[in-house]
């Protein structure tokens, strides 16, 4: 048992690092020559495996190079099962996230160079979009059975813990999309801005209903008026039911 333990451990690290090498080969050579250009074989060549190792870790050249995506949704989710049993379903979800974006020993995506580049690149190419919506749907089941979990609900049959995983996981992909359209205008690879729009997009869940700022709207039904359309400190209280 002693020496099989270390072995097991061993296997598994080789595993990892294998699949993290393929993850990259996937990531740069998308990046650098185009979906459409890159195959598998190119991938596996680079990362210096045989393509049948490819097959043991990915289904797709894009979920290949959409990895990190993949493994980050996992620390969000790992990190949300940790918070306190006692914290309000948003508030966990919210503080997960926020632990995640300032880890310092394992960066985020946000903060590792060219992810905005290849964000972008979801836009565009359909079957890289698709590998994207299948991670983040994955990503967000599970974090509908952890808050379940927490509630003593369950998702088989209670809509709420599946309410509350796609609030919050709404409130980061708009933060997260307002970050890759700022990082083209500005040509940022830092992940800094994208935490003061995630605590902007969570502030959102703890308003309430219909407490919404409407100040834009106003401002264009307002000028032939000559009124200001200054949203009123009524409509932008929250309510900290989360």
């Amino acid at each position: 048992m002693t020496t099989e333990a270390p072995a097991a451990d061993r296997r598994r690290r080789k595993a990892l690092r294998t699949r993290e090498a393929l993850a990259s080969a996937a990531f740069e050579l998308v990046l650098d020559h185009g979906l459409a250009a890159v195959t598998v074989e190119r991938i596996a060549e680079r990362a210096d495996v045989a393509r049948r190792t490819f097959s043991r870790h990915f289904g797709s050249k894009e979920s290949a190079a959409l990895d990190v995506i993949r493994a980050d949704g996992a620390r969000i989710n790992a990190l949300l099962r940790a918070r306190p049993a006692d914290e309000p379903p948003f508030a966990a979800y919210r503080a997960a996230v926020l632990s995640w974006l300032a880890d310092t020993t394992e960066p985020p995506w946000p903060h590792r160079p060219r992810m905005p580049e290849l964000l972008r690149l979801t836009l565009r190419e359909p079957a890289l979009h698709a590998a994207f919506h299948h991670i983040r749907v994955e990503a967000q089941r599970e974090s509908a059975r952890i808050v379940a979990a927490r509630l003593g609900l369950d998702p088989h049959h209670d809509p709420r813990p599946a309410v509350l995983a796609g609030a919050a996981a709404g409130a980061l992909s708009a933060a997260q999309e307002l970050w890759i359209a700022g990082s083209e205008e500005v040509g940022a690879d830092a992940g800094s801005d994208l935490t003061a729009l995630v605590e902007r997009a969570f502030s959102v869940l703890a308003l309430r209903p219909g407490a919404l700022p409407r100040q834009r709207a106003e401002d264009g039904a307002d000028r032939g008026t000559g009124r200001t359309g200054r949203t009123s400190s009524t409509d932008t209280e929250g309510a900290a039911g989360t």
